[in-house]
């Protein structure tokens, strides 16, 4: 799902890897390098895998900016990824360069197991309990920042119903949970018998939930019944079709949370405890697995009855 898993053909010894990169989202070059770096290691920790051996980085160097600014810019991204991948206890060994009229930051995270190491994505059954690490509406909080700096047309809408401290209240929000690592959250998966996860990106909680929820052995269903969006971000995509598919479901992450599959409410209970205690930061349970209604079609959706957590 989240990783290439290549069996080594000896020792009982696997290689797990994954590749992403970005365009810019935030104001801050150093910063885009964290969240760079933190998006492409999520995809090892939603394996539960919890020890990257070694990083490639996939740069590139904008052709539309002077060479003040280039220096200045990819300096302080590649100090932003190579610093958060010391805090996840690997390093960045090799990568690739190019020009290119955007900059980008991303590249390769990789990891050799033994099974009990990472949790395949498969064992989901009915009755497990459903866990999210981090609220929704990062590409809500990135855009209202832009459209602030803009003066955009958007932004002229969307004052009526937020004011600039929010705005960046949400934005300070979105960017921190960017850049902070799943790490915490694999490691537990393993303490609390995780049966599947992945983590929310560019398909949205509703996307990757379904396509978690098609890679289960036995033929079940998530229902998701509450969804935690960071303050406000629901009703601003109430204002703009173009936001429609956020309560949906379907609105893009950056670098989100794990979507974990837990075997009991007191396993995830406790787990929402204990990666607040060592991130201070919440998680939440946020639905259930229930069998297949469909079982040719496994997919995850919103309850009936979905509550909406604003999360501050």
């Amino acid at each position: 799902m989240d990783c290439c898993i290549v069996p080594l053909g000896r020792h009982n010894l696997y290689t797990i890897s994954t590749t992403d990169f970005f365009y810019p989202l935030v104001d801050d070059p150093y910063l885009q390098g964290k969240i760079g770096c933190a998006n492409v290691l999520s995809d090892l920790y939603a394996m539960g895998v919890v020890n990257c051996d070694n990083m490639l980085m996939a740069l590139s160097v904008s052709n539309g900016m002077n060479a003040d600014e280039k220096d200045i810019v990819t300096k302080l991204m590649i100090k932003g990824f190579n610093d958060l991948a010391r805090e996840a206890g690997t390093e960045v060994r090799g990568g690739q360069t190019i020009i290119n009229p955007w900059p980008i930051i991303g590249g390769v995270a990789m990891s050799t197991c033994t099974p009990d190491e990472f949790i395949d994505p498969i064992h989901g059954v009915e009755g497990d309990y459903v866990v999210l690490t981090k609220p929704l509406g990062t590409r809500i909080a990135v855009n209202l920042n832009e459209w602030i700096q803009k003066g955009s047309d958007n932004w002229t809408v969307a004052k009526e119903f937020i004011n600039f401290t929010e705005v960046y209240e949400a934005y300070e929000a979105a960017v921190n949970n960017m850049i902070r690592l799943n790490r915490n959250g694999a490691r537990l998966m393993h303490k609390y018998n995780a049966h599947a996860a992945t983590d929310v990106t560019g398909f949205g909680i509703i996307g990757h939930g379904t396509n978690l929820a098609k890679n289960q052995t036995e033929k079940v269903d998530i229902e998701i019944f509450s969804l935690p969006m960071i303050k406000k971000m629901g009703l601003i995509s109430d204002q703009f079709s173009f936001f429609k598919n956020f309560k949906e479901g379907f609105s893009a992450e950056t670098s989100g949370g794990l979507l974990i599959m837990l075997p009991s409410q007191e396993a995830a209970e406790q787990f929402c405890q204990e990666i607040y205690e060592l991130d201070g930061f919440p998680a939440w349970i946020i639905g259930r697995v229930i069998a297949a209604k469909d079982p040719e079609n496994p997919r995850a959706f919103l309850s009936e009855n979905l509550e909406i957590i604003e999360v501050l």
